[in-house]
């Protein structure tokens, strides 16, 4: 696994607290159930659950490994570097031009972190994101099939980050793509080959971020106490 600092960058930690009967039935999912743990600090390299489009045109929700590796690929660690595509050059980046045209995904997610500079500081503060009425997110994503020389298959995701909104950008300088409800149909629907224009920031006014402790830089620490605030400790 990457060393600690390598995650600490848009977006690269986030919290799925989700059952298998919300996620069933927010994104209308076809396939059979999984079993999904509450997790508080999803990080890199690490098995999330993604959904996808399936070949009848269902949808079917499946862990994936968080960092894209394309088919071309020599080995996973490429993954590594690709936990997040720019949304503005995804039609062009090699690694995700024809994922972006094929192979579109819903990343489910409760909250999200990111580090802010403080003032006078040398340590970074950590806030816990997410929206305000602490409902689920949809991060749009992409995905991958990749074989390795042995032949064994593993599938992969990125995560597609966009320009701040107004809240964000005093935290960051990017934020993962969120999908409005009524934009999650189009996004996964292999007929669209362009969804370029469902790539922008997340209403503001719709978001809360919150402090919280240091104990989530560690990848370790998958726990409550990630997502509590500091003012409440």
């Amino acid at each position: 696994m990457v060393d600690r600092l390598r995650y600490l960058r848009m977006c690269g930690r986030y919290t799925h607290l989700l059952t298998w009967a919300q996620l069933h039935r927010l994104l209308r999912l076809t396939s059979d159930p999984i079993d999904l743990p509450r997790r508080y600090n999803i990080a890199p390299t690490q098995e999330a659950p993604v959904v996808r489009t399936s070949p009848d045109g269902g949808r079917a929700a499946h862990l994936l490994r968080w960092g894209l590796v394309p088919s071309w690929a020599k080995d996973l660690s490429i993954g590594n570097t690709m936990i997040n595509a720019r949304g503005e050059t995804l039609a062009t980046k090699p690694a995700f031009r024809v994922a972006f045209r094929k192979r579109r995904c819903v990343v489910p997610a409760s909250g999200f972190y990111e580090w802010k500079k403080m003032e006078g500081s040398k340590t970074k503060q950590p806030f816990y994101i997410t929206s305000s009425d602490e409902g689920p997110l949809m991060f749009g994503g992409l995905w991958e099939s990749w074989t390795s020389p042995e032949g064994e298959i593993v599938r992969t995701f990125t995560i597609i980050t966009t320009t701040p909104n107004e809240m964000m950008a005093e935290i960051h300088d990017r934020m993962p793509l969120i999908l409005d409800a009524s934009d999650t149909d189009r996004w996964l629907d292999p007929k669209v080959e362009d969804a370029s224009d469902l790539i922008r920031s997340f209403p503001p006014e719709l978001m809360l971020a919150k402090p919280v402790s240091t104990r989530v830089n560690s990848p370790r620490n998958d726990v409550p106490e990630c997502v509590q605030s500091i003012s409440k400790q």
